[in-house]
């Protein structure tokens, strides 16, 4: 049979269980995780003591439970910001926590009401849940599958609904009990709900955190560590797709090879942990002059792609060779290893100390086209840029170098 003591204890066992899970995901590093385990950890402790409200002792079982829950689910709460990356700390909630506290003591030592204490403690949960799952709905990231942020949207909505209900039912005095324990029909079916809202909440945590996982995952797998660029595989898979739009719409549609100048001599002078950090400063500059509608990608060792969506061959060209001057004029802190005397005819010391260059080719797609043809021709303009001297930007139809194009406003680096 339901009875409120039973259902608490049910209640208290979900929530152990869901510590173990939350427990699991924690060597991860999720931010927000730690927050929920605290959370639940809090919630466990208020319910047992709020299940033992028949053995006296009111200042624990009463005021201490309260208190205390309304402090767990802050908690969950800041795990919730922390997760979205937002700020944690939420002082409103907390003078809520301290506004429960107060009006437990008065209503149940000074001016004894029942009613008026659960209408307080429902109104505070279900501003709590609401933002939950106002977060939720809201900070779901780009890409992102949405079943995991619904799932907790809803739970937490659900949970919200409930206090609501209550707090009115109880604050206009449709109902009437003398103490939380009773085993009226309302109580009992409010009671066995908080079994729902509260395990559904952890599973929604639970989920969010193994998608951030997964997130990470992916990125690993189709982004490059030290430049930030999609590998091989993940830029030609995003280009091809790009290409087939491109060609379905009708506009125009650019792509760059570009190799970074002397990378070889760089290694071999500095050590390949030098070459890593001009990797790095490289994957820098592309991060800060390319738009978010274009794709950068790492075609291997030292040879990159852009491809720009909506560009024709000459902007792109310039657009580029703006990247080069902006790679160029990044002024490098000097490593502090010492170079190998310089090899004949290439100025190695340069790409390290005073800089950054490369030399790109550039092409636009043509009717007929496939990313293989499009590429093949950039590479060969890439190839001239380098019998030119490096350090410029040729485009494949191009009979001058294109390292002195000026570029027109709407195609700035942005």
């Amino acid at each position: 049979m339901l009875n409120p003591v039973n259902i608490l204890l049910v209640t208290v066992l979900s929530s152990i269980m869901s510590l173990a899970i939350l427990g699991s995901l924690r060597p991860a590093g999720i931010p927000g995780v730690s927050r929920w385990i605290g959370a639940y950890v809090m919630a466990s402790i208020a319910i047992v003591l709020a299940g033992m409200q028949r053995m006296g002792m009111p200042f624990l079982t009463v005021l201490v439970s309260n208190t205390l829950l309304a402090i767990a689910v802050t908690r969950a709460l800041e795990g919730c910001r922390e997760f979205f990356g937002l700020a944690p700390r939420v002082p409103l909630a907390w003078a809520g926590c301290a506004a429960v506290a107060a009006g437990i003591a008065w209503w149940y030592w000074v001016e004894p009401d029942l009613g008026a204490r659960i209408a307080l403690i429902s109104v505070f949960h279900a501003s709590i849940y609401g933002a939950i799952g106002w977060l939720a709905l809201h900070g779901r990231p780009s890409g992102r599958p949405r079943y995991s942020y619904r799932f907790v949207t809803w739970s937490a909505w659900l949970g919200a609904l409930a206090h609501g209900m209550r707090g009115i039912i109880y604050g206009c005095g449709f109902v009437h009990q003398t103490t939380l324990l009773d085993s009226t029909p309302f109580n009992v079916a409010y009671l066995a709900l908080g079994i729902l809202v509260l395990p559904a909440l952890s599973i929604g945590m639970v989920l969010l955190a193994h998608d951030r996982m997964a997130e990470r995952l992916e990125r690993l797998a189709n982004r490059d560590e030290l430049t930030g660029a999609l590998t091989r595989r993940a830029f030609v898979t995003q280009a091809d797709a790009l290409l087939g739009a491109a060609r379905a719409a009708r506009v125009p549609l650019a792509l760059a090879i570009i190799d970074i100048d002397h990378f070889k001599a760089v290694n071999d002078l500095y050590g390949h942990a030098a070459g890593d950090r001009v990797l790095a400063h490289f994957g820098r500059v592309m991060a800060a002059g390319v738009r978010e509608t274009d794709l950068f990608g790492r075609l291997g060792g030292e040879e990159f792609a852009l491809l720009f969506p909506a560009t024709v061959r000459e902007h792109a060209a310039a657009r580029v060779d703006a990247l080069r001057v902006a790679a160029l004029s990044v002024r490098r802190t000097a490593d502090h290893a010492a170079p190998v005397h310089n090899m004949p005819g290439v100025d190695a010391v340069q790409p390290v100390h005073d800089g950054l260059t490369f030399s790109a080719g550039v092409d636009a797609l043509d009717d007929g086209d496939t990313l293989t043809s499009l590429m093949a021709r950039a590479d060969a303009a890439l190839y001239e840029a380098k019998m030119r001297g490096r350090n410029q930007v040729v485009s494949a139809r191009a009979a001058v170098p294109r390292d002195a194009i000026s570029a027109a406003d709407d195609t700035k680096i942005s």
